[in-house]
């Protein structure tokens, strides 16, 4: 039992040791993943689009 209690009193020291974001950063952070992943989607959305094409197109001429 000494060794659990000891373990949760060393946890909440150096959880007082860890830099936490405000909240200004934080949703600035949430804001560029979100922007980004939409970015990539529909840049991958339209890559796939073209091979798409491009294979109809050019391999499959039936």
């Amino acid at each position: 039992m000494k060794k659990i209690i000891r373990f949760f009193k060393d946890v909440r020291q150096e959880m007082s040791y860890v830099s936490w974001p405000s909240k200004v950063d934080l949703k600035e952070g949430t804001t560029v993943v979100i922007v980004m992943s939409a970015f990539v989607a529909i840049f991958l959305s339209l890559i796939d689009t073209l091979f798409n094409f491009l294979i109809r197109t050019l391999l499959l001429k039936s």
